[in-house]
């Protein structure tokens, strides 16, 4: 099969703007993304837009569409959530030359300072915001973060096509299968939780921070891997380090999420069990688009002998923090 983005050329990219009365200059960045492809594009009588063109076969038109919905659902509440323009004729779904594309203001910040207290509380704040605008109705076509989308499709897509080496094939079936258990004995500990609509990928890369100005603070983009889940998924990549700093970080993040919406405290059964999945479905992920000559050229260390014990090794140390108490906020 060829690439999925065979003939997206510089010229495609500038003859798709056009297409939806958007002149490029010539200039044009190739920004940080793997599944898609992304680009910050000058234009001749505007400021810079960022066209992102969706990995084909990825998402139906009405997965994206619902996507984007979303997101003009946040923005109208005020919410600073990046939402696609629109265009007569095309709405905001963009079909050229066989790809299809979005079209984004070109926006700046940086990275969030997670160690910053009130950062963190600000973050929690429109966190909360957003699912306070994402409970109010469910996903009709895009997915769930469940244990078998995640956890036990990829385990079986991994040993089906053969990407863990004969040598180390037993022992990840084995250290797999425990994880899903201890995932499994995790969302029983936690019971019934709620469902909502998620901004699904909430780490730091994905909020562009503005120290000053009238948009000060949080602008949350790249809502691609929005989808139904729990609360928890769009907080728990916002901590890092030991369990006391983890602890910390979650406090002033609740601290101003419950500002505007509850917290089910017997979601924090799930924290290391939603890391599980996200690690077990990552490694699927690298696999899936091995044939994508992106992916070769930027994980080079992905598939060698050392890369496949250090999953083992990960998985293991999953299944003793899954064993754990959880975090008390």
């Amino acid at each position: 099969m060829s690439p999925p983005f065979t003939g997206l050329t510089p010229d495609v990219v500038l003859d798709a703007l056009e297409s939806v009365g958007l002149s490029g200059d010539g200039r044009m960045l190739a920004l940080n993304s793997y599944e898609n492809r992304v680009y910050q594009v000058a234009l001749a009588d505007r400021p810079p837009c960022v066209a992102k063109f969706y990995r084909p076969g990825r998402w139906t038109d009405a997965q994206i569409l619902e996507e984007h919905g979303f997101v003009h659902e946040l923005a109208a509440e005020e919410i600073p959530a990046i939402e696609p323009l629109a265009f007569d004729g095309h709405g905001t779904l963009v079909t050229f030359a066989g790809f299809r594309l979005a079209v984004y203001p070109n926006c700046g910040g940086r990275a969030p300072e997670l160690e910053d207290r009130s950062i963190r509380e600000r973050l929690g704040r429109f966190i909360g915001r957003i699912h306070a605008v994402g409970a109010r109705t469910r996903f009709a076509d895009r997915p769930a973060l469940d244990l078998q989308s995640f956890g036990e499709e990829p385990r079986d897509w991994l040993l089906a096509h053969d990407f863990i080496p004969p040598d180390l094939a037993a022992a990840y079936t084995s250290v797999a299968a425990m994880a899903l258990d201890g995932v499994r004995q995790c969302f029983e500990r936690a019971g019934t939780v709620q469902s909502l609509r998620l901004h699904g990928d909430c780490h730091a890369g994905n909020v562009l921070w503005l120290p000053e100005g009238s948009h000060a603070g949080p602008q949350f983009v790249d809502f691609d891997d929005s989808r139904m889940g729990p609360a928890l998924q769009d907080l728990w990549m916002l901590l890092a380090g030991e369990r006391a700093e983890m602890t910390r970080a979650l406090t002033d993040l609740l601290a101003g999420y419950e500002d505007f919406r509850d917290f089910d405290r017997r979601e924090l059964h799930l924290l290391e069990a939603l890391r599980t999945l996200r690690l077990m479905h990552y490694a699927a992920w690298l696999s899936r688009r091995w044939d994508d000559p992106a992916f070769p050229a930027a994980f080079p260390w992905f598939n060698t002998q050392r890369y496949w014990q250090d999953r083992i090794l990960e998985l293991r140390e999953q299944i003793a923090a899954m064993d754990e108490p959880p975090l008390v906020v």
